[in-house]
This record gives structure tokens, sequence and C-alpha cells, in this order.
């Protein structure tokens, strides 16, 4: 695979930014407490193969085991699980192009809270039947003509509905942190510590451990090329707005950070690195093949990154959150079919 580009030094300070009601490393380890039990502790895998071809000792966290496939379940559970039981009585809400529907969907049948779940009509088709099959009302919309978020406040207040969106949320922040908290705790202090990125609550939330459980570790954050929100808005130090990316990755299809993300992003994260479509093909193929692992393209973001050369990992210690395996075999076999 390709070779490297240097990433920044260091990261602003958390009392730079405005932390009124972010979430804190507290957070995260109660919300571990929440979780146990109920979440999977993913394994932490590593490959001969990839430290060979990085120079690096590579850690990599198999979310795509996680309960309903993806890292969301972690933050579903831990913000549904907060909820007071009248609140959980009346049921909850969410929009989302796949893992976050699954994730609540499941989190409330086990939790006893009838779900909503907005999903754009483009969604794959395993995702969506997954989400009903767990039990939750699922409303299909166009995500380019249709204001998701305007449909959920909607709906919730028409039908006295608690929101949970899939990253702007106190209490999913802290969930997703527990992914990193895990890691940290079984492979020991990084040097480095590579996240997915969408809207940014895994890594907000993988920030927030990091900086607390391996003091000087980088925290960079990939997202895809065509959706380069995240990018542009840790550049310009404010939140930049796209229009919906076409991607592979449609679990990375967000428009803009939430205001929570962005301030713990811009606090804590070292840089943000975009891949392409065509190099998470090519990390799908690596996982199948060298690792035996299904990964979906969202969830092959940091590897791609990594396997790629854009982030220096030579004689460094580096954490790699493999986010989700939900992808239909007809699109897996589609992909990594495809000629070389």
């Amino acid at each position: 695979m390709g070779s490297g580009a240097a990433d920044r030094d260091g990261a602003t300070s958390m009392r730079d930014a405005d932390t009124d009601g972010l979430p804190t490393f507290a957070d995260v380890a109660r919300a571990a407490e929440r979780i146990a039990g109920a979440a999977h502790r993913t394994p932490v895998l590593t490959s001969r193969t990839a430290d060979a071809m990085t120079g690096g000792k590579l850690f990599f966290k198999a979310e795509n085991l996680q309960r309903a496939g993806a890292f969301k379940f972690r933050g579903a559970y831990n913000a549904i699980s907060a909820l007071p039981e009248a609140a959980r009585a009346r049921g909850v809400i969410t929009f989302s192009s796949g893992n976050h529907a699954q994730a609540i969907a499941l989190a409330s049948r086990l939790l006893g809270a009838p779900a909503t779940i907005i999903m754009p009509g483009d969604a794959p088709a395993a995702k969506i039947a997954a989400t009903r099959g767990y039990g939750a009302d699922v409303v299909l919309y166009d995500r380019y003509t249709q204001d998701r978020e305007a449909l959920g406040r909607e709906i919730a207040q028409a039908r006295g509905l608690t929101l949970i969106p899939p990253f702007n949320h106190r209490d999913v922040i802290a969930g997703q942190g527990t992914l990193a908290l895990e890691l940290i705790e079984t492979a020991g202090p990084l040097d480095v510590l590579v996240a997915c990125l969408g809207g940014g609550g895994q890594l907000a939330g993988c920030a927030l451990a990091a900086a607390e459980l391996s003091q000087g570790c980088r925290v960079i954050g990939v997202e895809p090329e065509a959706g380069d929100d995240g990018q542009r808005s840790f550049r310009e130090g404010r939140i930049v707005t796209i229009p919906v990316p076409r991607t592979i990755a449609d679990g990375a299809q967000s428009t803009a950070l939430g205001d929570l993300t962005f301030a713990i992003i811009r606090a804590q994260v070292t840089d943000i690195l975009t891949v392409t479509d065509a190099q998470l093909v090519e990390t799908m193929r690596f996982f199948a093949s060298r690792m035996k692992l299904v990964v979906e393209p969202t969830g092959c973001l940091a590897a791609a990154a990594v396997l790629n050369g854009l982030v220096d990992v030579r004689d460094k210690r580096v954490g790699v959150v493999i986010s989700g395996g939900n992808v239909d075999l007809a699109t897996f076999a589609r992909l990594t079919g495809a000629a070389t």
C-alpha cells in the first residue's frame, strides 16, 4: 500500500475549548459501568503482516464483532440506560444510516423502550432489515432532499419520544469512548490512536479516554475523501457543513460535526486525514484475506490511513479502530472481488 505523509504534533488543551456541557473521562468511566455485561468487550487483534507493512506495532480494536455489528451499541445502550424510567417507557427516536439505527433498536429492546428509527431509503438493505428485526419502527426518508434532524424533532414532539442523535449527545460520546478505554486497558499505553470519523462521536469519545489513560498519545481521525467536513472544520477552526457525500462509507455520510464533538475534537485531536473509496476497498480485502475479518467500508477508515502510510507509525505502538462489520454479502463480494 501507499507511502506516508506527516501529521501534526500535539493538540490544543481542553482549557482552550468551551467545556460547558461537554462529557469528560468521568462520563466514559460511568458509561463503562452501565454497559458492562450488555456490550461485548471486543478483542484486540494483531497482525504481523500489518506490522511489517507499516513498521509499527498495531493493535486493532475489533468493533465489527460488537453487538449489532458496530461500536454504536456502546453509545446507544449508555444513552438509553441513562434515561429516567418514564422516558424509556414512552420510547426513543433517532436518525441513522444504519449502525446507530441497529444499535438503538437492539438497546431499546433490551431495555424495554419502544424505538422509532429514521433511515435513508438508500441505506444498505441488510441494515434496514436488521433494524426492523430488532423490533424498531423504521421510517424511511430521502437523504438528498429531506432534513433528517428536522424530521426527527417533528416526530419526537408529536409522539412524546426522546431523541437520541447518532453522535452529538453527551451519553453517546461517553459510551463510544469505552472502546478506547478497553483498548488501552488491553494493549497498554499507545503512542498513536487512529479512529474513524463521521459525525465525531467515536473520535471525541476515544480522545477523552486516550487523554486520561495514555498521556502523550496522538489521536487521529480518518474520514472519507468525499466527506471531508471534519478535516475542513478542524483546520478552519469552525464547523463546516458540506452536501451529503457520495462514498461507499455509508456510515460516514454525515454533513457536519456536532457542536459537542467538534469542541472535543478541536481540543484533543492531533489531526484529521482522509482516504479514498479505493483505499477502503483495498483495506476490506486486507482484512478479509489476512485477518479473516468481514469489515464494512466505514469500518476500514482508520486502518486505511495507517496501512497506506498516511500516518507515520514506525517504531510506535498504535491503536486502530475497526468500527463495524455491517455490510451485506452481495456488496462485500462485489467490492472485494473487483479486479485488482
